[in-house]
């Protein structure tokens, strides 16, 4: 087959997926929450078009989950749907409550990236001041240490996570997923040797290897 044909980037699967599935997968209006295992019915369905592979599908999947709408869509319906647009299992709580927490987190990122930087004025003058209180206090002889500001300072939180050991690695076993750069949770649903496989909290079944398995 031409290979200009073939999809060539996530923006063209979403919109194969679009138009495949339209019952299923909805750009703006009408999202609903995917069936859990819903990428291994759609390797089943187009297993014989080379437009587009495997690999690109699931990378299509992880942006169409983490995208707001999506999220929002986790927390209101109560049933999940097929790729025919029929009710499937019911959304868990579990679920709801990480569609939330995920909403929050994103919303809060983009809201510090949209925060105003300090205006220049008001830093001379900051500086300005503290250079008074200095001078006015060495004249009396005061000594400094940089230790007592630290000491008001709160204690920065350990962000630590902890490897998977491979003797937790089995079936049903709750786990956090390194995707990117988050940690998403979820639970062993098989593990083929060196392959394991993984069904998200959001209901996006991964395949992915014992080093980006991490302990709730």
């Amino acid at each position: 087959m031409d290979s200009t044909n073939k999809l060539k980037d996530i923006k063209e699967v979403l919109n194969y997926l679009f138009t495949e599935f339209p019952a299923c997968f909805k750009e703006k209006d009408g999202i609903k929450p995917l069936k859990v295992g819903i990428f291994k019915d759609i390797a089943e369905r187009i297993e014989n078009d080379e437009r587009v592979s495997k690999t690109q599908v699931r990378q299509a999947l992880r942006k169409y989950t983490s995208n707001w709408r999506y999220l929002e869509s986790v927390t209101k319906h109560e049933f999940r749907i097929d790729l025919d647009g029929n009710d499937a299992e019911k959304v868990e709580q579990e679920h709801v409550e990480h569609a939330n927490k995920a909403l929050e987190e994103s919303r809060a990122k983009l809201a510090k990236r949209k925060k105003p930087a300090p205006r220049n004025a008001g830093e001379k003058k900051s500086y300005k001041k503290k250079g008074n209180f200095a001078d006015k206090n060495a004249a009396k002889g005061t000594k400094f240490s940089s230790s007592n500001t630290n000491k008001d300072k709160p204690a920065r939180r350990s962000n630590k996570v902890e490897a998977l050991p491979s003797g937790d690695i089995k079936v049903d076993a709750e786990v956090k997923v390194k995707l990117g750069q988050a940690l998403v949770k979820g639970t062993i649903t098989e593990v083929n040797k060196e392959d394991i496989h993984v069904v998200l909290v959001t209901g996006m079944q991964v395949k992915t290897k014992a080093e980006s398995l991490f302990i709730v």
